[in-house]
């Protein structure tokens, strides 16, 4: 293989990697999605909860831990099937809405019409810059997926305004599929209730919510982070590559031509960003120490 697998729209593609490359998935440093590099290990409490999958889920219990985190009452929170679904669910509620551009495409796919006179979708964190929006930038919908990871708290907390976040960014379990949806108020949190699938989380992610939620530290998961994000920063300012100033897991690189198929053969992955209009960028997520060792070894010997 002498080149990386074409990007999917939204990052993790670190199967195919390990397909074209023939190594396990688990080999891969799949830095193409953006997790917490600092994350308890959710396979551990899966495994000790797999049991509960015999039973039809039940979320009051991982809703009133995940309101009780947050400091909300549990009647303003709706846990989702990961934040697309929180997404698609308040799209289908607000279904004409105002996204500037780039920002994550999830927001126009849903959206039935977009005008600039309607409610304000905006990610926070950006995605994919990483810069964290202003104290008196107003939207209608924040997605805070990336904003506990980013400022060590889980949320913004504007009075009126909607928000969608991700569970599976904040713990790094994709493939469990957690969301959620704050709402101002709860009559339109039961409205969105009333849009969702039966059983939409499953029973599995209902009983491991609690349990990861006791593990929580994200005063000291942002801290890390931060650290680990100047250090990247530097690795690529050393190949000649200058990110965005970012607040996020993640950096933006806007023009970085070829190093995406340079590190494949690596088993390193980072994101393409030719689906936020930006043709020659990537973006690349935070890693741990023996990540950030990884890639700089990988990046070894690119060159313009």
């Amino acid at each position: 293989m002498t080149r990386a697998p074409s990007a999917g729209p939204h990052g993790g593609d670190g199967a195919r990697l390990a397909a074209a490359l023939g190594i396990d998935p688990d080999d891969v440093l799949d830095l193409s999605m953006s997790v917490n590099p600092c994350a308890p290990d959710v396979a551990a409490l899966v495994r000790d909860h797999a049991n509960s999958v015999r039973r039809y889920p039940d979320p009051e219990r991982a809703t009133v831990t995940l309101a009780t985190a947050i400091g909300i009452a549990p009647e303003r929170v709706v846990l989702t099937n990961g934040g697309s679904e929180a997404i698609a669910l308040v799209a289908g509620e607000c279904p004409v809405g105002h996204v500037e551009e780039p920002d994550f495409a999830l927001y126009a796919r849903h959206l039935e019409r977009l005008d600039p006179a309607e409610p304000r979708w905006r990610s926070n964190p950006h995605n994919p810059t990483g810069a964290l929006a202003p104290p008196d930038e107003r939207a209608d919908v924040w997605d805070e997926a990336f904003f506990p990871l980013a400022t060590g708290v889980w949320t913004r907390g504007d009075a009126n305004a909607i928000v969608v976040g991700s569970l599976t960014k904040v713990f790094a379990c994709a493939g469990l599929r957690v969301g959620y949806v704050l709402a101002p108020e709860a009559g339109f949190a039961d409205r969105i209730r009333a849009r969702q699938p039966r059983w939409s989380v499953s029973s599995l992610a209902c009983a491991v919510i609690p349990e990861l939620l006791e593990r929580a530290d994200l005063v000291t998961w942002s801290a890390n982070i931060a650290k680990w994000r100047d250090a990247l920063v530097s690795i690529l300012a050393a190949a000649d590559l200058r990110a965005d100033p970012s607040d996020a897991p993640y950096v933006l690189v806007r023009d970085a031509p070829g190093v995406r198929d340079h590190l494949a053969p690596h088993g390193v992955l980072i994101r393409d960003t030719g689906s936020f209009g930006i043709p020659n960028g990537v973006r690349v997520a935070v890693p741990d120490d023996a990540g950030l060792e990884r890639f700089a070894d990988a990046l070894k010997g690119w060159h313009r």
